[in-house]
């Protein structure tokens, strides 16, 4: 059964004077999909939402929502979105806001479904004012929920927010996935998209790089990681690493063999200690792939 795409994007582009933001980007999206939309900074991440929303007009190219145009107001119903700076009444309290913007929708979420869902509960009566930022950014996401929405947009929807506060943030948007909803995220913190999304996009220079599911990208990156503390200074030149990292006496390596690279270390009688090593992950395929980018339009 052919499933009807519920985001079309058809070549579209967007110009700001001289600078091509986004180039010939095509995208369609199926309803239910939790899709990642990673890209180094300036790469028309934000801009592309500002799209799909319909916050912004393509320069050329066509953008459709649920069959309509993103710029309509009919559309926009089935459409929400956390942008990456989002600004709240400072004096209105938590539940009011959440009561207030509930009803320019049909059939919203009830608050306290809502406020649970999120961790809002015990904050229900502060002002929004009084907020942390952290709190402040669980409540701009579920903003971006409240009306049910079928499409839900979310820019960087962590930041600020603290591991445990992060990780109850991912079980609210795997939730709204699973009761039908289809969500787009980006994010800075990659293991965050390697665990909530099952399809990956990459954007560079405003160009799509990839469009695969999250398995295939690792796959595509054939290395394995390897770690291990050390201050040794040989590490710099040994055979058949691929690249290498240090953060105090912490090292990371990525190598095609591992065995070869640990037999090598301990021949050598380097001195290291906690090695660990483990496959290649999502931020290593996105460094390969936007290093080659950058290679190809240097």
């Amino acid at each position: 059964m052919t499933v009807t795409p519920l985001v079309v994007a058809e070549d579209v582009s967007r110009s700001f004077g001289d600078v091509l933001a986004v180039d010939h980007v095509s995208v369609t999206i199926r309803p239910g999909e939790l899709v990642g939309l990673l890209g180094p900074n300036g790469a028309g991440k934000s801009v592309l939402i500002s799209l799909l929303t319909g916050l912004r007009k393509p320069s050329s190219g066509t953008v459709r929502i649920a069959g309509g145009d993103p710029r309509q107001p009919a559309t926009r119903v089935a459409i929400g979105a956390t942008p990456q700076e989002t600004g709240l009444p400072a004096t209105i309290k938590v539940k009011e806001v959440i009561e207030f913007v509930s009803r320019h929708y049909p059939d919203p979420l009830p608050a306290e479904k809502l406020l649970d869902r999120f961790g809002l509960t015990d904050l229900a009566g502060r002002q929004c004012g009084a907020l942390s930022g952290g709190q402040q950014r669980r409540l701009a996401v579920a903003l971006a929920m409240v009306g049910r929405p079928a499409l839900v947009l979310l820019d960087e929807p962590t930041t600020g927010l603290d591991i445990e506060a992060r990780h109850s943030l991912w079980n609210a948007i795997e939730d709204y996935q699973a009761d039908g909803g289809t969500v787009v995220i980006t994010s800075h913190y990659l293991e965050e998209i390697q665990r909530l999304a099952r399809r990956v996009i990459v954007i560079d220079h405003g160009r799509v790089l990839v469009d695969d599911t999250t398995q295939s990208v690792i796959d595509r990156v054939d290395v394995d990681r390897v770690s291990l503390h050390s201050t040794d200074t040989r590490l710099d030149d040994l055979p058949g690493v691929v690249s290498l990292e240090r953060d105090g006496d912490q090292v990371t390596l990525l190598t095609r063999d591992a065995d070869a690279l640990v037999h090598r270390l301990c021949a050598d009688d380097v001195d290291f200690s906690r090695l660990r090593v483990a496959g290649a992950s999502l931020e290593d395929a996105f460094a390969q792939l936007t290093r080659s980018d950058a290679r190809r339009t240097a």
